[in-house]
């Protein structure tokens, strides 16, 4: 059997369902590929929540303002001091089902690409396969937003392989059973630094955040509490290398926790299974820790539970491709302009590190752009990517790599293959 469509979008993440929602409103054939059985990548499976926040100049948000407006109407999604990514991971599979349904966008799930049609710089069709499916599909583009860049590498297509750095991965998960009200105020008082620990109340909820982590750059209230819990074995010392919770909209007895970032000497290769694997692994056991900490060191913590594992690493940088323009630090730095930019952001360059005090949260001077050419391969004509797997060098990638900038180069390429129809 064969079909033939415009696009296909091959990876249903943040970059991947705002290619697809975007081609689709623009009136184009459109197919998403997803090997899992939900949509939103990172932000479901990751447990990736909530998004950063962005500059209030980007361009591309239609997609995200209509996932925002979606999940609001689910009761799935508040603002929260200016930031309007705060989600619910588990409605966002809900809501994003409904955008692609409302955009006339045909979606695999539990399907791979494991083919490609290549004749003279172009991919004209892709082999996909699943349990119940093998079929043949054609397409006038594709779009790689696979994060790992899957597609790209069926192609044999070239990589910033000699830039082949990584950042630590996370393992993210939740918790049930916590009296926010209780948590909240004590916290309030122990921390009184308002750039790390806030609370507010929105829609009639406790809304909050905190953070530690065993760098330096900050005065951490809560190191203390960590430094005891390690001295009696409670937790390992690598357990206190990053730790931060966020509440989730209306989960009113629910926190988000932003770790453990999983510890090894080296950095791990998220490309290598193996190592992979062992990080899961080292992963849970980690959690089980944290959450006893929480429960032993924090009000309001008696009756909680641990409530979901991510099923996805959540993995910062992997594979990135040579993109007709590679996108660097300095063009960053200096806020170059563009004639055909994806995005505009302000987010910082943030490098995690497994070694302490080596992380890098460098504030920008100013606002800067990304453009359309550094989503197109050099090798292709009709080959994008979209996501972490941008052609950038690695400190360029460690501040376009956020969920906002993702939304934006997804849409921001869905709209440049519309104009070439």
């Amino acid at each position: 059997m064969q079909k033939n469509y415009d696009v296909i979008i091959i990876g249903g993440g943040t970059a991947g369902c705002a290619a697809a929602f975007t081609a689709a409103k623009a009136g184009l054939k459109t197919l998403l590929v997803e090997k899992n059985i939900h949509l939103g990548g990172l932000i479901t499976s990751g447990l990736v929540v909530p998004a950063m926040n962005s500059s209030q100049n980007q361009i591309n948000t239609s997609f995200s303002e209509a996932l925002i407006k979606e999940l609001r109407s689910m009761k799935g999604q508040i603002t929260y001091l200016t930031n309007p990514g705060w989600f619910n991971p588990e409605l966002c599979k809900v809501a994003l089902d409904r955008l692609m349904q409302k955009a006339k966008v045909d979606i695999l799930f539990n399907t791979r690409v494991v083919g490609l049609n290549i004749l003279n710089k172009r991919i004209n069709g892709v082999t996909l396969s699943s349990n119940m499916l093998s079929v043949y599909i054609c397409a006038k583009c594709i779009v790689d937003a696979t994060g790992d860049c899957e597609i790209a590498t069926l192609a044999n297509c070239n990589f910033l392989q000699n830039e082949k750095r990584f950042q630590p991965v996370s393992l993210r998960f939740m918790m049930g059973g916590v009296d926010l009200q209780a948590f909240s105020d004590w916290l309030l008082d122990f921390d009184k630094d308002r750039n790390v620990t806030t609370s507010q109340v929105v829609d009639g909820q406790i809304h909050l955040s905190t953070a530690y982590t065993w760098d330096k750059h900050t005065n951490w209230a809560l190191k203390p509490l960590f430094e005891d819990a390690v001295a009696k074995k409670i937790l390992k010392n690598e357990d206190r290398n990053y730790f931060q919770i966020f509440t989730i909209p209306y989960m009113p007895d629910s926190l988000a926790f932003n770790c453990p970032r999983v510890y090894f000497a080296n950095e791990i290769d998220p490309l290598d299974n193996l190592q992979v694997s062992k990080a899961l692994i080292k992963g849970r056991e980690s959690i089980i820790r944290l959450a006893n900490f929480c429960k032993i060191y924090f009000p309001g913590f008696d009756n909680s539970y641990i409530s979901n594992i991510a099923d996805a690493l959540g993995v910062r940088v992997s594979r990135r491709i040579r993109g007709k323009y590679i996108y660097t630090v300095d063009d960053l730095k200096s806020g170059k302009k563009f004639d055909n930019p994806v995005l505009f952001s302000n987010y910082p360059i943030d490098v995690h590190s497994n070694k302490e005090g080596e992380s890098l949260l460098e504030q920008t001077v100013q606002e800067y752009q990304l453009p359309i050419e550094s989503l197109m391969s050099e090798d292709y004509d009709n080959l994008f990517v979209a996501g972490r797997c941008v052609s950038a060098d690695f400190y360029a990638q460690a501040a376009l790599r956020i969920q906002p900038s993702c939304f934006s180069m997804g849409e921001g390429v869905a709209k440049y293959i519309a104009e070439l129809k």
